[in-house]
């Protein structure tokens, strides 16, 4: 237990009914959670205002609260804490609660809008590899050490943050990898961690459903390096014309990387096919598993890191060439007939257009390029024509599908797609609403040595639609498919 007195230590209180020198089990924000002798905190979110569940909270045992707005109807008993923002609160509480634990463990934040799963995954396995205790945050699955916790968000939120966080000091964790997402930054999540380094990977058009502008997008990302302490250090990609902002007004120490400009960490793809990549980096050959010019970045970006953290160079780089590719990031694998499948989470316009790139360069030219490209619902609309024009650009053969739809018709969601898609290109552009179904004719239609990617949903073990997440692995899916096919 806690006394509320001490978390509240670093927030701004406006009025307290009741006191303050009481004790709690835990904070909660969501009154579904809540217990006897709770915290709740009344979260404004988007959608729900935690307000509205505050006495239902107080039903199910909370006997002290954290509001932005006194309720009309106080409760004999209850302690309401009256604040500005209940977000940054939030993170001042569970930060407090938790004993402070990113000051106890070397957290990296990696923020960007394409690579900081790959690279904060590639990081963990790099110090698994070598032997060095370390937590991750990610997309995909969180793990502290070689225990793996299921993940719902990016980044979680700050209850949820600071408890694994204090999980993997207690599990003897010297480094943490984490993304960190734009959402998070904005909604305060990561207010008040404490990160001995941050990295920049590269922005482009996304979230804009959630962030009103571009500007704003780039403003939010901005926000996380201008946080930093100057004990810290800031990466930047010195080849996206966004790097330099990210740490125009940084304390922390200024890092650079490219395969372009000039940088501290400078790289050079020497051969990239699909056996892998051989790097040149700062005149050093390295041989790697994973494939493509943005993988390069990645790469690039976890030797940067790496060195800014460790010693041994020679031993980085070793362990850096046994690295395999991520899940759901450029998964391929080769039929019995010689058909390469690839899965890619690719789900916005330049990581589509990156994937592409990478096939377009190292194909042989005389195979059929069929991809697979979907745009989610309730999200980003803007991208959608793109997404399509940039399939009919780098593709043979372009089918439009289903991703995640989420509430939304797929059937109009592939009618704006179908909107980028040029006169010359109708031809080779097909639309099925079913992703089963379109799967299995890319599967059907390839011959010995074509390529087909699936774009979209990479690690993804379901399909949302209407609130239901249904099983549906595209890995799996195309896997089986295409032995069908063999057969």
């Amino acid at each position: 237990m806690k006394s509320v007195r001490d978390i509240l230590y670093g927030s701004s209180i406006k009025e307290v009914v009741g006191t303050t020198a009481t004790e709690i089990n835990q904070i909660v924000f969501d009154s579904r959670e809540v217990k006897d002798n709770d915290l709740f905190v009344a979260i404004k979110g988007a959608v729900v205002d935690g307000h509205n569940f505050i006495n239902k909270a107080i039903e199910k045992g909370a006997t002290s609260i954290i509001c932005e707005e006194k309720p009309s109807d106080i409760k004999n008993g209850i302690n309401y804490i009256v604040v500005d923002d209940a977000h940054k609160t939030l993170s001042v509480l569970a930060n407090n609660f938790y004993d402070q634990p990113s000051k106890k463990i070397k957290l990296i934040g990696i923020t960007g809008t394409n690579g900081k799963t790959t690279t904060t995954t590639l990081l963990y396995s790099l110090f698994m590899k070598m032997g060095i205790p370390v937590g991750l945050i990610s997309t995909v699955v969180n793990k502290i050490n070689d225990t793996s916790i299921p993940t719902e968000r990016t980044t979680p939120d700050a209850v949820s943050l600071n408890k694994l966080l204090a999980e993997m000091v207690d599990a003897g964790c010297e480094y943490c990898f984490m993304e960190v997402s734009s959402h998070a930054i904005h909604q305060n999540r990561v207010g008040n961690i404490y990160f001995s380094g941050g990295a920049f990977t590269n922005i482009t058009h996304e979230h804009l459903d959630y962030h009103n502008t571009f500007k704003e997008y780039i403003n939010v990302k901005k926000k996380f390096f201008d946080d930093l302490p100057a004990s810290a250090f800031a990466i930047t990609n010195a080849d996206d014309k966004n790097g330099d902002v990210m740490l125009q007004n940084t304390k922390a120490r200024q890092v650079t990387y490219g395969l372009k400009s000039v940088a501290e960490y400078k790289a050079k793809v020497v051969e990239n096919n699909f056996s892998g990549l051989v790097l040149s980096i700062n005149g050093t050959e390295l041989y790697t598993q994973l494939i493509g010019d943005f993988n390069a970045y990645n790469l690039l970006l976890v030797y940067a890191i790496a060195d800014q953290l460790l010693e041994d160079q020679l031993e980085v780089m070793r362990v850096m060439s046994e690295l395999k590719s991520v899940e759901g990031r450029f998964e391929y694998f080769k039929s019995e007939t010689g058909v390469i499948g690839i899965v890619d989470y690719a789900h916005t316009p330049d990581a589509l257009e990156n994937v592409l790139k990478t096939i377009k360069n190292i194909r042989t030219g005389n195979e059929t390029v069929f991809s697979l490209v979907g745009c989610g619902g309730d999200r980003d609309r803007t991208k959608r024509p793109t997404m399509a024009a940039i399939g009919c650009e780098w593709s043979d053969k372009l089918i439009l599908t289903s991703d995640n739809p989420r509430t939304e018709d797929p059937e109009a969601i592939i009618e704006e797609m179908m909107t980028g898609v040029g006169g010359e290109h109708f031809k080779k552009t097909i639309s099925i609403t079913n992703r089963k179904e379109a799967i299995k004719t890319a599967c059907s239609m390839a011959e010995p040595g074509d390529i087909i990617l699936i774009a979209g949903k990479g690690h993804e073990t379901y399909q949302e639609i209407n609130g239901v997440k249904h099983d549906f692995d595209d890995l799996e899916i195309l896997k089986e498919l295409l032995i069908k096919f063999e057969k």
